[in-house]
C-alpha cells in the first residue's frame, strides 16, 4: 500500500483552517446527511413571537439565528469559541444583539427570569442555569448531539479510540427536566446516516469536529485514511452514523 500523502488531502487540511461560524459550504457537495424526522427551525418558529426575549445558546456565527428573522433588539446570544465570538461582536453587536462569551455552562451573564424563549442547537448547557434565566412559563428548545454520535467513523479513523461515557441521550434529559419540574411538550430521538463521497470532505469534517476525532491529522492518521480510500473506491462513499435528540419544555410558572 502506498505511503505517500495525497496532495489533495493536505490541501483539504489547510483549507479547514479558514473555517469560521458554523459553515460547511466548502464541502456541501461532497457529503450528505440524512434528515432528522423533525425540523428544528419549524419547531422554534411555532413558539417564537416578535415580542419574545430570545436567547440563542452557542449561536456559532449566527447563521441559524438569522433564519428566524427575530427582532435583533429582542435577541441575545452566547458563544464559547473565541473566533466565533469575535465574529459576532463585529456583526451582531452593532445591530443591537446582546453577545456574551460563555466558557462555563453554569454561568450565564443574564438576569433572572429574563427570557421568554431559550433555544439551543448542539450546544452544552446547565439546566438549572437555563431555568434561572427563563421567565415563569418560558420555553426551552434544544436539539442535541448524543453520545453515540460519530462512533462508526471515529472508531475507524482514530486508533485505539475509547469513549468513556454513554450517558447523553434523550432518557437522560427527560430525567433532568422532570427533576427541575419542567413540563415536556415534545421529544424525539434519531440516528441519521451521514455519507462522505470524497476523502477531502471527510478530512475537513474530522478536523472541524475535533472533539470527536482527537489528535486527527492527515499525517497522524495516514494509514487509516488509506484503508478508508479503498472502501471509498469500492462503495463510492464512507458511512457514518449520527445521534440526535430534541426536546421542547416549559418552565413551571411557580
Amino acid at each position: 500500500m502506498p505511503t505517500t500523502i495525497n496532495p489533495a488531502w493536505l490541501k483539504a487540511q489547510a483549507q479547514q483552517k479558514n473555517f469560521s461560524g458554523w459553515d460547511f459550504s466548502a464541502i456541501e457537495a461532497e457529503y450528505t446527511q440524512e434528515a432528522n424526522p423533525w425540523n428544528y427551525q419549524e419547531i422554534v418558529r411555532k413558539f417564537l413571537q416578535p415580542d419574545c426575549q430570545l436567547l440563542d445558546m452557542g449561536t456559532g456565527g449566527g447563521e441559524l439565528l438569522k433564519s428566524f428573522n427575530h427582532p435583533l433588539k429582542n435577541t441575545a446570544v452566547t458563544e464559547g469559541w473565541p473566533k466565533n465570538y469575535r465574529l459576532l461582536l463585529e456583526n451582531l453587536t452593532p445591530q443591537g444583539v446582546a453577545v456574551e462569551f460563555v466558557k462555563e455552562d453554569d454561568k450565564l451573564n443574564f438576569p433572572d427570569q429574563h427570557f421568554d424563549l431559550v433555544i439551543n442547537s448542539h450546544e452544552s448547557f446547565d439546566l438549572k442555569e437555563v431555568k434561572r434565566v427563563l421567565k415563569p412559563g418560558g420555553i426551552f428548545i434544544s436539539q442535541q448531539v448524543g453520545d453515540l454520535n460519530g462512533l462508526t467513523l471515529t472508531s475507524r479513523l482514530i486508533p485505539n479510540f475509547q469513549k468513556k461515557q454513554f450517558d447523553w441521550h434523550l432518557a437522560t434529559i427527560k430525567e433532568q427536566l422532570k427533576g427541575e419540574n419542567f413540563q415536556l411538550l415534545f421529544a424525539d430521538e434519531a440516528y441519521p446516516w451521514q455519507k462522505f463521497y470524497t476523502l477531502e470532505a471527510l478530512i475537513y469534517y474530522a478536523l472541524t469536529i475535533s472533539w470527536e476525532f482527537p489528535n486527527f491529522s492527515v499525517e497522524n492518521n495516514l494509514q487509516e485514511l488509506l484503508y478508508l480510500e479503498e472502501e471509498l473506491n469500492q462503495k463510492g462513499f464512507i458511512a457514518n452514523l449520527e445521534h440526535r435528540f430534541i426536546f421542547v419544555a416549559v418552565k413551571p410558572k411557580e
